[in-house]
């Protein structure tokens, strides 16, 4: 009973090291880039999907980009909003009144002809009004603010598509793993029964103890509750990956690409530097946010300069139309500034906090990603050497797994070495497995690290 209790160690333990490997990952990932607006309703069949198709799904129909359309909206009509202070504005309108006035209330008294009452009479008037800011320096300061702040919000949502597309690869490759993993628990469970035969054939003869039986018995429930698990886990995840790209729930689709498995050429640090610094849209955000910044803080010194505006009018005015007359006024203000309570030093004080702080994310962005370079390349390699040994482990446990089966045949080795050796097996194709996701991933990671995710991931990953 104790290499039985052994074999149940081998497998409880596999299954508690699986289960951890298996925990969501991107738990730090924003609900809006894993959501989606649900298009149309699932077709009867199984549609084809490679990592092309996903990401340019994701890319109309993922929440997050959908929302983020809508916030550049609002940052365009923030930019209207300041123009329209520019801007000149005309208004027409048309009054009529009756009036009836009290003289005396005014001073107006003891006149000789002159009653004290006058009215009741009809005012009637027609008139348009032209006003417009001739100059405001802290208007147009205000303006350029404003058109900054709306190139910074395409280019975030231009970062938003690079994050969507980077999402959806790992999402993508999730499933390509889980498959990959359903395949090999597969391939497992028919050795297992292939074992779980040769063994009941050699005690009907026998050869070998009932144990040996039981032990092979064991080890091929546990690849039958393997299976399940990791045919559990493949659903899940594909539900995850139709959720992120706006596939209605319940369509099947067959994924058409599969991992790569060389890493490709990395370019040089200062290379890949120079190109995500001219390339990451985030990066110039935020320059473009210190620009804007910059022309708050000028609007904020430009309420101590003077402004000049321009008001006219011209209508008719008479007691009636057609007993009415045309007049007209032609005004230009010319404000100075004197004294405003310091709501200049106050703004200015605000505006100087604001750059420093806009010029601080910049500094501390730039360092982040080169961060992200130095990590996706260090990765990359550490994921291509993890690949080398892995395929030699997978082929040793191969090699070792028959040698054990050929061994129990002949019978000079028990079924213990048998089991010993499946799980050797299982153990690879998991190493296997790991090292080539994270060898994709990395590559993805450094896509996205030098701001060329949407455009480099497909052709790395074979899509279309």
């Amino acid at each position: 009973m104790n290499a039985l209790g052994g074999s149940f160690i081998l497998f409880f333990a596999f299954l508690c090291g699986y289960a951890e490997a298996q925990q969501p990952r991107g738990s730090n990932i924003p609900s809006d880039l894993i959501g989606s607006v649900s298009q149309g309703t699932p077709s009867g069949g199984v549609i084809p999907l490679s990592i092309g198709d996903a990401i340019d799904r994701a890319l109309k129909y993922n929440l997050g980009y959908v929302i983020g359309e809508q916030e550049t909206r609002v940052s365009t009509a923030a930019r209207v909003r300041s123009l329209s202070e520019l801007l000149p504005k005309v208004n027409a309108g048309i009054s009529e009144a009756i009036q009836q006035i009290n003289l005396a209330s005014f001073g107006f008294r003891g006149f000789p002809g002159v009653p004290p009452v006058v009215g009741p009479f009809s005012v009637f008037d027609t008139r348009a009004r032209y006003t417009q800011a001739v100059f405001d320096s802290r208007l147009a300061h205000e303006l350029r603010a404003a058109s900054e702040r709306v190139a910074a919000s395409n280019y975030a949502l231009q970062d938003v598509r690079e994050l969507i597309a980077l999402i959806t690869t790992d999402l993508y490759l999730d499933a390509v793993a889980e498959s990959s993993r359903v395949d090999a628990a597969r391939a497992q469970l028919r050795t297992a029964q292939a074992v779980y035969d040769r063994a009941r054939d050699l005690k009907d003869s026998g050869l070998i103890p009932g144990i040996d039986v039981l032990r092979a018995q064991v080890q091929l429930q546990a690849q039958q509750q393997r299976l399940v698990t990791v045919e559990n886990e493949l659903a899940k995840q594909k539900l995850r990956l139709a959720r992120a790209i706006g596939l209605p729930q319940g369509q099947e689709f067959a994924q058409t690409d599969a991992f790569m498995n060389a890493p490709p050429n990395t370019p040089a640090l200062a290379e890949a530097l120079r190109i995500a610094l001219d390339s990451r849209s985030d990066y110039r955000r935020a320059m473009t946010l210190v620009r804007a910044a910059e022309e708050t803080r000028k609007a904020a010194l430009g309420r101590r300069l003077p402004s000049l505006q321009v008001n006219a009018d011209y209508g008719d005015i008479g007691r009636t139309p057609a007993n009415s007359h045309g007049t007209m006024l032609l005004q230009g203000t010319l404000s100075i500034p004197i004294y405003t309570g310091q709501r200049v030093r106050a703004e200015v004080l605000e505006s100087d906090a604001l750059l420093e702080q806009r010029k601080a994310e910049v500094s501390n962005l730039r360092d982040q990603i080169e961060y992200e370079i130095r990590t996706a390349n260090l990765d990359i390699r550490s994921a291509a050497d993890q690949l080398q040994v892995a395929q030699a482990g997978k082929d040793l446990a191969r090699q070792q797994l028959e040698q054990a089966q050929d061994r129990f045949a002949a019978g000079v080795a028990n079924g213990l070495e048998v089991t010993q050796a499946q799980e050797a097996v299982v153990t690879a194709d998991e190493n296997y497995i790991s090292a080539l996701y994270a060898l994709n991933t990395a590559q993805a990671a450094l896509a996205r690290a030098t701001g060329n995710a949407e455009k480099t991931i497909k052709s790395f990953l074979g899509a279309k």
